[in-house]
């Protein structure tokens, strides 16, 4: 099991704390949060299946959004941290 854990903002659509969650990969593991809330949708990956360019997910503590992404395993993985970012000038 995951630990899943996401931020305030996105918290508002999904879990409202920790959630413990079963994928192999991080796809799998947004396909099962985004099956449980719905309103999720689109705000972590776009329409092509991506992560949205202002979200982190790391692994473990360490970042993979910008390297493996979705493709991630998590195979061995004991805690998974879902960030945005706010952009805005």
């Amino acid at each position: 099991m995951l630990d899943v854990h996401l931020d305030s903002w996105l918290r508002t659509f999904g879990p409202r704390g920790r959630e413990e969650v079963t994928a192999g990969s991080v796809s799998q593991l947004l396909d099962v949060l985004e099956g449980k809330y719905p309103k999720l949708r689109f705000k972590i990956r776009d329409e092509t299946g991506h992560l949205r360019r202002y979200v982190r997910v790391f692994v473990d503590g360490e970042d993979v959004s910008a390297t493996t992404g979705v493709a991630t395993p998590l195979t061995g993985t004991e805690k998974v941290d879902i960030l945005h970012s706010i952009a805005g000038g």
